[in-house]
């Protein structure tokens, strides 16, 4: 072994014992963990001994009796009692006094200390629910005082947003939205006590302590500010101290402590996180909602995607990577944990709730998320987080990109508008031009009528240039007819294909021209397929008969359960998609007689027809305001087929066929191409006929 390899072994052992030197337990903490193993011990000794059968009354051994009054005299004096599961103990006067509550029955201490006993098997269950609650003492150490108390709420608020603190967990336990409704209560609770619950979970080398078991002390810094406070032995503390934002949606949550070394060793580097939501139900829609409904997160980074867990059933995602944020969405409103950091892989699963369960009215999913975060035990201020609590508002939501000047929240991808291009076309023209109109006109359902009128005279040159292609097709078609005659063969297919492009290029037709404006069309109707379903500003407006924009316009219900149908229509009729679905009809009756008819697909034209009832069943369940503006769309487009006619007659587009048939034609390099195949085939077919010979 050489010089420098024993310099190198002699460094290291310096350096792990310096590590084990500076990482060793006071004799505070040494004399801590005495006392929590020689409890536990006490306890597994006694239950080596004892019988609780129902016959036979148990007692409390010595040993359990003095760990008794030992983990009641380290309690501060105005918190020193159990309350665990039942069981409320205290001590006065040096003596133990309280009672056990096991299923209905109460049991006094001096009943469970006494060695007879009129029930013998509650009074067993009674030592053991002591017992349990002992161990789950033991089992807390330095956090062990905390696990008593009463639960208070304590309130902050701004113009927009009521937040309820719990002292049991330190979490937000309830939060209501102000200038919100429900569709059946007029306050809109985003999450209500018991919906919310998120844990942070601590270790050190052989304990968990999970926060939503402890009761914290609420000192309320100002109006807006409130830390909830865990005072611990040896003068440790760790706490959760929020912060309401004034005017806005957003609550910041900060992880503060003090001297937590001496409870947590330095070489704990995460803590775990806990958190769970029940989604709430507020619209009327609930079929619509529910689908609306999932885990949103985004991925840390500048680049950082935006993914969701399933909106449709069930779904569970297990990510390896760094996540930015994460929450619980639904159709029209958010719980977003943001963090000032990232979260470092996460678990998450969405349940949905079944239709046989008593919560499927109160709520749409069932979601929970497990992550991780950096921790330090040494440092005051170790982590830090936003809470928006508020609704999905593309204008709001794209303001919050300052609470993250280093990168791009993406908050706006909580509402789903579509893919990239339908995106672009909803944020860059309609959000813009339907929050415009929103200044001038106070109807809703105005301003749907506006927005397609507008959207309609857009794309009129697209609409005109397709029924002019369809005329001339039609008056073609007798044409197109003799070719086809003329050509019955296979072997005469591509000189058939010629012959017929070139009546169409002497004529200026193309079978494609009223196929690709309706094509280039496409993106808006789809854009517009999205935007109305998670169009926030529709929410609670009524128009005609539609008392909500964002619902099903519901004109007649039933109760009886349809299979199948019931799924996909549900058990109303909404007027507007009714309306739709006959206008459907009546310009695919208008389109398909200003067609040329086609012999080899007689059926298609029953297609044509299937596809506005295959709408009906589909849209029957959307937002009433998506319905609605189709059925204007179409409206419209009839009204544009009819003005079409005054100026496209036959005669005006016979005279324009003659006209540019006898212009001079350039062959076309597509006419060049399919002659130069056509000659290639003849010689082929020559070439075949000489081998035949």
């Amino acid at each position: 072994m050489d010089k420098n390899t024993l310099i190198g072994l002699l460094l290291m052992g310096l350096v792990i014992f310096g590590f084990t030197w500076l990482n060793k337990p006071s004799e505070a903490e040494l004399a801590e963990r005495q006392r929590q193993m020689d409890s536990i011990a006490a306890l597994q000794e006694a239950d080596k001994h004892r019988d609780i059968s129902a016959g036979d009354v148990d007692t409390l051994s010595s040993d359990e009796l003095a760990h008794l009054k030992s983990v009641l005299q380290s309690m501060p004096a105005e918190n020193a009692a159990i309350n665990n599961e039942g069981v409320v103990l205290s001590l006065k006067d040096g003596n133990v006094t309280g009672t056990v509550t096991v299923g209905d029955t109460t049991v006094t201490w001096d009943e469970v200390e006494s060695s007879t006993s009129k029930n013998p098997a509650v009074h067993n269950l009674a030592i053991q629910a002591v017992q349990k609650a002992l161990d789950v003492y033991a089992k807390n150490g330095s956090f062990a005082n905390s696990l008593t108390g009463s639960e208070e709420m304590v309130t902050i608020e701004n113009d927009s947003l009521k937040v309820e603190l719990s002292t049991k967990g330190g979490i937000i336990s309830r939060a209501t939205l102000k200038g919100y409704k429900t569709y059946k209560t007029p306050q809109l609770v985003l999450f209500d006590k018991g919906d919310n619950e998120y844990s942070f979970t601590l270790s050190n080398n052989t304990q968990r302590f999970e926060t939503k078991n402890f009761y914290f002390t609420p000192k309320k810094i100002n109006d807006s500010t409130v830390l909830m406070n865990l005072q611990l032995e040896g003068g440790a503390q760790w706490g959760l101290k929020y912060t309401l934002v004034p005017g806005s949606y957003m609550v910041r949550m900060e992880m503060v402590q003090q001297s937590m070394s001496r409870v947590i060793p330095l070489n704990i580097n995460m803590v775990d996180l806990d958190w769970h939501q029940k989604i709430s139900r507020h619209e009327f829609g609930k079929q619509f909602e529910e689908r609306n409904s999932a885990i949103y997160y985004k991925y840390a980074g500048k680049d950082g995607d935006v993914d969701n867990t399933s909106e449709n059933g069930n779904d569970e995602d297990e990510v390896k990577d760094k996540l930015k944020w994460v929450s619980a969405k639904n159709q029209f409103f958010s719980t977003v944990l943001i963090a000032d950091s990232v979260f470092s892989t996460a678990k998450m699963t969405s349940v949905s709730i079944d239709n046989s369960s008593p919560d499927y009215e109160k709520y749409t999913k069932d979601v929970k998320i497990h992550t991780m975060i950096p921790y330090s035990s040494d440092k005051p201020n170790v982590a830090s987080f936003y809470f928006f609590l508020g609704p999905n508002r593309y204008h709001l939501l794209s303001s919050y990109d300052k609470y993250s000047p280093k990168e791009d929240l993406k908050l706006t991808r909580l509402i789903p508008l579509g893919w990239w291009l339908f995106r672009v076309i909803n944020t860059g023209v309609i959000i813009p031009v339907f929050d415009w109109l929103g200044k001038f006109i106070s109807s809703y359902g105005i301003i749907i009528l506006v927005l397609t009128i507008i959207i309609k005279l857009v794309l009129w040159p697209l609409t005109y240039k397709s029924y002019v292609s369809q005329a001339k097709m039609r008056i073609l078609a007798p044409d197109i007819a003799k070719i086809n005659e003329q050509y019955p063969n296979q072997e005469d297919a591509l000189k058939k294909q010629q012959k017929t492009m070139e009546l169409y290029r002497q004529a200026g037709a193309s079978p494609m021209g009223g196929c690709l404006p309706m094509m280039l069309q496409m993106p808006i109707l789809i854009a517009m397929f999205t935007f109305f379903p998670s169009c926030i500003e529709l929410r609670g407006q009524s128009f005609l008969w539609a008392n909500d924009l964002s619902a099903p316009d519901k004109v007649y219900e039933w109760g009886a359960q349809i299979p199948i149908i019931s799924s996909l229509f549900g058990n109303h009729l909404s007027l507007f998609c009714l309306l739709m679905t006959v206008t459907n009809i009546i310009y695919t009756y208008l389109t398909t007689k200003s067609q040329p008819s086609s012999q080899s697909m007689p059926g298609m034209k029953w297609m044509m027809y299937l596809m506005p009832l295959m709408f009906l069943f589909w849209f029957n369940n959307y937002a009433s305001g998506l319905s609605y503006y189709y059925f204007l769309s179409l409206l419209i487009t009839i009204i544009q087929t009819y003005i079409s006619r005054l100026f496209v007659t036959e005669d005006k587009v016979r005279a324009a066929i003659a006209a540019n048939s006898a212009k001079p034609k350039k062959k076309s390099k597509w006419m060049a191409r399919l002659e130069e195949a056509q000659k290639l085939q003849q010689q082929q077919q020559r070439a075949n006929a000489k081998r035949k010979r």
